[in-house]
């Protein structure tokens, strides 16, 4: 199943195998073989490598009925072009973008978050009972 999907979503993009594998960093026979189903059982490490050029996700790869990512010419907006200009200027590069949504899906971030969200409830459920006077003389 992951093989066919790879190649479906590989012929879709027009690219050849070759290719495919030159930009995931994998081999060419690698590849084949997966696509093939003779390796059936490729590393997450290597899924996300193919996924990332196909455009999808690897939970879509492993099966899940999920439709491919919404191509990004279609889900920006005049904003969010202004962000990444932005961002692009401030030096921040496609790493640094990367690196940043691994951050935001971490379970580590997500449970950071939710935990500064009940810590601010808290802290703005407290009232001050300090009082400053100012007496100008």
């Amino acid at each position: 199943m992951i093989g066919e999907r790879i190649k479906q979503l590989r012929e879709d993009k027009g690219y050849s195998i070759t290719k495919l594998a030159d930009l995931a960093g994998v081999s060419k026979s690698y590849l084949s073989y997966i696509e093939r189903n003779v390796q059936n059982n490729p590393s997450l490490q290597v899924l996300a490598k193919i996924a990332f050029h196909l455009d999808t996700n690897i939970e879509y790869l492993l099966g899940e009925e999920l439709p491919p990512r919404v191509r990004v010419d279609e889900v920006l907006d005049e904003e969010w072009h202004s962000i990444i200009r932005n961002a692009v200027d401030e030096g921040i590069n496609k790493g640094d973008f990367r690196a940043l949504k691994e951050l935001v899906r971490s379970d580590k971030w997500q449970k950071e978050r939710s935990q500064s969200k009940e810590y601010r409830q808290v802290d703005s459920s407290k009232k001050s009972n300090i009082i400053i006077l100012h007496i100008d003389n």
